[in-house]
């Protein structure tokens, strides 16, 4: 029934525009989108949209915006396919893997770049890369965005795998913010994570930096989130679009110029999500190893999608063509 709604609610906003409204989207109360973003700092473009409500600012009067957070890049992709979201924020690598198996989306911003960080556990006898051979290393899901960083730089760099390609290292996967007590318990010895969850096992004293995020692979360049939206939304409601993707600039901005509150909300949003609630230091720290911008380079793209190939993440070697729209970013 849900789904019904939200697709009833998005075909009255284009017949509205159709009919040459000068709102550019439905003006009648009940139209309803759900934006979706993960608790991690390359996401507090996320945090500061739904905070200060920039969504209600350029969305037509009436729409209501919900909200809904994600633990992974695999259950985002399939709730954008499905239309239980209509936006969000999401690491490139499940972008670049749904869109290669054939879910018709596009990337119409960035969120950030940086952020990825390589965590050894204390006491795990990991002092240099090259000791992960025999070791359990942890990322959020196979394949993706820190999971291909990581044992891209491992393969090219040190020439060690992961046993998925009968190799050395041992994978497991699971939740960012639950790596410090894993680390604690010690049940993983190598973490490949997302921030601020990297400062927040520096600051509890469970592990230490192993790979910072300028030697990680594409640490710096590489978007660490990206802005994903159907295809069908771009071209059936172009209008929608363009109002969700000013309000992402508008939060990348208010970042950008107001980098202690939107720090405040960040520590805010994560404890709501998580139950979790980070230091001032912790976000301090993790904050210099993040760039905020919603400008997206394809080459990137295409050379982190030509790595998940390498790696055997992707069957085919992948054409990322028709995936990037900046149409959205220019008006």
């Amino acid at each position: 029934m849900k789904k019904l709604w939200l697709a009833l609610g998005i075909l009255a906003v284009t017949v509205l525009a159709a009919c040459g409204s000068n709102t550019g989207g439905a003006e009648e109360a009940g139209d309803e989108i759900t934006i979706g973003y993960f608790p991690n700092i390359n996401h507090v473009a996320g945090m500061v949209a739904e905070e200060k409500d920039l969504y209600s600012e350029t969305l037509p009067d009436g729409t209501k915006v919900n909200y809904q957070y994600f633990p992974d890049g695999s259950s985002f992709m399939t709730a954008i396919e499905t239309g239980d979201i209509q936006g969000g924020l999401v690491g490139p690598g499940p972008a670049m893997n749904h869109f290669t198996s054939g879910a018709e989306i596009n990337v119409v911003a960035a969120g950030s770049t940086g952020g990825t960080v390589i965590m050894a556990r204390n006491g795990a006898d990991i002092s240099s890369p090259e000791d992960m051979a025999g070791k359990t290393f942890i990322s959020p899901r196979v394949g993706c965005t820190h999971d291909v960083q990581f044992e891209t730089l491992m393969k090219q760099e040190y020439g060690i795998t992961s046993d998925r390609v009968d190799g050395e290292m041992k994978h497991v996967t699971g939740k960012p913010a639950t790596y410090a007590s894993l680390f604690e318990a010690g049940k993983v010895d190598v973490a490949t994570v997302p921030e601020p969850w990297a400062s927040s096992i520096e600051a509890e004293g469970n592990g230490n930096v192993l790979i910072d995020t300028p030697d990680v692979a594409y640490g710096e360049t590489l978007p660490a989130a990206v802005f994903v939206t159907s295809h069908d939304l771009v071209e059936n409601n172009p209008e929608m679009v363009q109002n969700i993707v000013d309000a992402h600039k508008n939060a990348t901005d208010f970042i950008q110029e107001n980098p202690e509150e939107a720090k405040e909300i960040a520590i805010k949003k994560i404890k709501e999500i998580t139950d979790q609630e980070l230091s001032e230091e912790v976000i301090d720290n993790a904050w210099e190893r993040i760039d905020f911008t919603y400008e997206v380079d394809e080459k990137h793209l295409q050379d982190f999608a030509n790595s998940s190939y390498d790696l055997g993440f992707l069957e085919e070697k992948p054409d990322l063509t028709g995936l990037v729209d900046l149409s959205f970013l220019n008006e």
